[in-house]
């Protein structure tokens, strides 16, 4: 994919969007419809987590473990909430 990351995860939004339409109204008459749009819809899902799985990779990359640090310090030390305990 060329662009960048907000444009391209639109155009697989709206493409999965379309698949999800098509698939609805192909499910009518077509079982098999059903089947090759749920495989269209799985792929856009994981299309876009690649997308997003780079896109985090690159916020790492640009990520700082001293600021993290900095910023952890000012956490209060106290016991987790009831039920948070894990």
């Amino acid at each position: 994919f060329n662009g960048d990351s907000a444009h391209v995860a639109d155009r697989i939004t709206r493409f999965r969007d379309e698949i999800f339409k098509n698939m609805l109204e192909a499910t009518s008459t077509n079982r098999n419809a059903l089947v090759l749009g749920l495989v269209s819809i799985a792929l856009a899902y994981q299309v876009s987590a690649w997308r997003k799985r780079g896109a985090m990779a690159e916020r790492a990359q640009r990520g700082s473990w001293e600021k993290f640090d900095r910023v952890m310090a000012k956490v209060r030390d106290v016991p987790p909430l009831p039920g948070d305990e894990r």
